[in-house]
């Protein structure tokens, strides 16, 4: 019979490797800022629409950050009031007027962007229309203006149909053509589509990125498949509101954060 010491030791060490979880964060997912009057897949917010989704933030004591800032101050017990905002596929329309309307809010970002599609469009989408993403230039100019820049993939692949080779260029070059690119490490990536699977977590994890993000991660848990929300161009103030509070309800608590 092991004694009340070795019990004891026993709970220590169980309370130990215990995985910490913490209520998931709300990260809004944006895509382009522009003109939405063609727009069938929903990814275009206008610059005056963005504009008021930033004011209902801050009128309500949050704050949008990158999803690096967001997490270094959930590490720190922090972050209650901190908001997550992320913009996918890297638009060259994002420094106009996306960048502009953040620095006047006082709000930060995370970046997504393709190192493989550089000045290049949105081919992935049949239905169009054509958007122009953002040259070597412009990755650094956001950068400059203290957006976090992360990975969305190589050229926007699924991950959880890729071989073993495209998965690795999606993963690993795409984060080494960055850090080369802005000269910085490149913590975050994005799934493209936002399909996720645990073989893309894997390979996510291993080429050494600190956080991930999804959008419906299904039962796969943690910092490499963190639930996102999207916001969109018919988001007002009632939407955002119950955005907000059904975020935490309907989604688990994530571990390590």
């Amino acid at each position: 019979m092991p004694s009340s010491i070795e019990s004891a030791d026993s709970a220590d060490s169980a309370e130990q490797v215990r995985p910490v979880t913490g209520p998931v964060p709300w990260v809004a997912m944006y895509h382009s800022v522009g003109d939405c009057s063609d727009d069938p897949y929903r990814i275009t917010v206008t610059p005056e629409r963005l504009e008021r989704q930033l004011g209902w933030l801050r009128r309500r004591g949050l704050r949008g950050v990158s999803v690096g800032e967001l997490i270094a101050a959930r590490a720190r017990g922090e972050g209650r009031r901190l908001v997550g905002l992320t913009f996918d596929d890297g638009y060259a329309d994002f420094l106009d007027h996306a960048l502009p309307l953040l620095d006047r809010w006082g709000c930060g970002a995370t970046l997504f962007v393709l190192p493989g599609r550089l000045g290049g469009h949105n081919d992935w989408d049949p239905l169009g229309p054509r958007k122009p993403l953002l040259t070597a230039d412009g990755i650094r100019r956001a950068a400059a203006g203290g957006v976090e820049i992360g990975s969305h993939g190589l050229t926007h692949v699924d991950l959880t149909t890729a071989d073993p080779a495209t998965l690795a260029a999606e993963t690993v070059q795409s984060r080494a053509r960055l850090e080369e690119l802005i000269q910085a490490p490149v913590e975050g990536f994005c799934y493209p589509y936002g399909t996720v699977d645990g073989r893309a977590v894997d390979a996510v994890r291993a080429a050494g990125y600190g956080y991930a993000c999804a959008i419906d991660p299904g039962d796969l848990n943690g910092v490499h498949a963190l639930p996102r929300v999207h916001v969109g161009q018919h988001d007002r103030a009632p939407h955002l509101f119950l955005k907000y509070r059904l975020h935490r309800l309907r989604r688990r608590p994530v571990e390590g954060l």
